[in-house]
């Protein structure tokens, strides 16, 4: 099988990732692809026909092989490997919406059809979600199958046409059980940063929204306070106005004008 198309797709999902995103690409390439296509495959390269046991009755072995590895673990690990690198394509084909979007219109839609906001943010981190649950899904599929995380020497069989319970050998089982466990912890590795992006996006735009709403509410606030400080302002100059303009009249009550007036009644 070529994986040169799948790394040539998730290059150029690369450059619309964080940095996180970017350390999960690199351990995909480096420690899974590059890994499994020059020595995985190797290693369990003809198991079937390095699966020995201890008795040469016809189909019993290959029955015992079909109970042990009901799934080639390299096929598997294939399997896995298309999986999780599938929902990063999501983005990719996102921005790629976006770009003959904004060319069928023939006008600027977007500051940069590559900028993690609105719908393509959603898309992230949906591809985020769907690769943290292929992940732990093959990891419980991984364990379901083959009993746990481990390579024995020698497994018992007493399947039919087997007839009576045999010893059955496993080729090279410390170095299948050692590329197992690198296998486990890559792929325990790649949750990990998976769970840590998704949190630090939703950490980073729940941030952004409050601060951007926060901006929105200050000035308002601030004319809202100038309008009410104006009003008081008002209402206090018209209260001063007022009194200023009403103690004249209160304090020169013509009081003397009556007593001449009686005085003047008086004299006539």
């Amino acid at each position: 099988m070529s994986w040169v198309f799948l790394r040539d797709l998730l290059s150029g999902v690369n450059k619309y990732s964080t940095s996180i995103g970017r350390i999960w690409l690199a351990i995909v390439f480096i420690f899974r692809l590059l890994v499994y296509v020059v020595v995985a495959e190797h290693v369990w390269k003809d198991e079937q026909k390095e699966f020995e046991c201890n008795i040469r009755q016809p189909g019993c072995e290959n029955v015992c092989f079909d109970h042990f590895f009901p799934i080639s673990h390299i096929r598997l690990w294939a399997l896995q490997l298309i999986m999780v690198s599938t929902p990063s394509l999501l983005v990719a084909l996102h921005v790629a919406y976006r770009e003959n979007r904004e060319k069928r219109h023939k006008q600027k839609i977007y500051k940069n059809p590559g900028s993690m906001d609105g719908g393509l943010l959603c898309t992230y981190l949906i591809s985020l979600i769907c690769k943290t649950g292929f992940e732990i899904g093959f990891l419980v599929l991984f364990y379901k199958l083959y009993g746990g995380f481990n390579v024995p020497r020698l497994v018992k069989c007493d399947m039919k046409p087997c007839p009576n319970t045999v010893d059955c050998y496993i080729s090279k089982p410390t170095e299948k059980k050692v590329f197992l466990y690198f296998a486990l912890v890559t792929s325990c590795l790649c949750v990990v940063l998976n769970v840590s992006e998704l949190s630090y996006l939703i950490f980073k735009y729940t941030i952004k929204c409050f601060l951007k709403r926060y901006d929105k509410e200050v000035p308002t606030l601030k004319r809202e306070c100038q309008r009410l400080n104006c009003v008081h302002h008002n209402e206090t100059a018209a209260t001063a106005l007022f009194h200023n303009n009403a103690s004249p009249v209160l304090i020169n009550i013509p009081d003397q004008p009556e007593k001449n007036l009686g005085t003047d009644l008086r004299e006539g």
